[in-house]
């Protein structure tokens, strides 16, 4: 089986769990997800399955929008509501204020991950070695937060921000919300988050693992799987005849010479039938433009 699987994750679940529970119900070896969602978090995971698991290089580039809520006064070891709290303050913060700080994290950025992250550092997982009590120097990572609105403040037991929040990969909204929380004097914490959209997958066409489960009863699974076409929405696109599709599956470059109107770069490629088969580079060679492929995708090549 080959295609992506837009999952919608419930809390309490790693996204490991989640690509576990795919792989056993679709009887699956080759799978993988597309980002880590924290266990506490629920939205929007794409699971790629078979040669689709070629597209999560390029899918992992992709911008996130989230939608969050930040706890103020209260600061947490994991910058979450799951971990211990480590201290109160007085939040006297007013929506003007709170305002005015989530709008000063726009724009490109420099942020500290978290010790409570996945990121590898000398061969162990930076939670690993937070569970222990140890914490490392980490390199801040470049990121950029491309627009962040505000939903709503609530004051009824403490302040709640719910916010959203369009940011480039690699972004930690928990790490956000705790900057976001000792910018403003008083400390924070995420306490929810919902990730509406990775990239081209959004709410509206996510599956629960029951919706999954109940197709593979009912032998239509296929029909939630989504092509890798969609990962590169937006791409240029070329039209091979079948001669040449050949050659570029055997790992020919193809001279595009006679064609003109082309750009350099990334662009999808499809057969004599319309169908997306591979990921092509246009490119110059000897002063040449020709065609060289970066993925293939077979199964959509026939």
């Amino acid at each position: 089986m080959n295609g992506i699987l837009n999952i919608l994750k419930p809390p309490g679940m790693t996204s490991f769990d989640i690509v576990a529970r795919v792989r056993g119900l679709l009887k699956t070896k080759k799978t993988g997800h597309t980002g880590t969602l924290d266990p506490m978090a629920v939205g929007v995971l794409p699971v790629c399955l078979g040669n689709a698991t070629k597209a999560i290089e390029f899918m992992m580039e992709k911008d996130k929008l989230y939608r969050a809520e930040l706890t103020l006064g209260i600061i947490t070891d994991t910058q979450d509501a799951s971990g211990e709290i480590l201290e109160k303050r007085d939040a006297k913060c007013t929506n003007e204020e709170i305002e005015v700080i989530i709008k000063s994290f726009t724009g490109q950025s420099q942020q500290l991950p978290p010790m409570y992250s996945a990121i590898k550092i000398n061969g162990r997982r930076l939670y690993e070695m937070a569970r222990e009590g140890i914490t490392i120097d980490r390199t801040p990572r470049a990121i950029e937060i491309y627009s962040a609105e505000i939903i709503d403040i609530k004051r009824d037991n403490g302040i709640k921000v719910l916010f959203d929040v369009h940011c480039s990969k690699g972004t930690y909204i928990r790490t956000l919300c705790a900057d976001i929380g000792e910018k403003l004097g008083c400390g924070g914490h995420m306490s929810f988050l919902l990730r509406k959209r990775a990239g081209a997958f959004d709410l509206s066409t996510a599956v629960t693992l029951e919706e999954l489960k109940h197709a593979v009863d009912e032998g239509s699974a296929a029909t939630l799987l989504v092509s890798s076409e969609k990962v590169f929405d937006g791409f240029n696109s070329i039209t091979l005849e079948e001669i040449q599709e050949k050659k570029l599956q055997n790992g020919m470059v193809i001279d595009l010479a006679a064609c003109g109107g082309l750009d350099e770069g990334l662009t999808k490629v499809y057969n004599s039938k319309g169908i997306f088969f591979a990921l092509g580079e246009i490119t110059r060679l000897d002063n040449r433009l020709v065609l060289k492929s970066r993925k293939l995708f077979l199964e959509y090549a026939r």
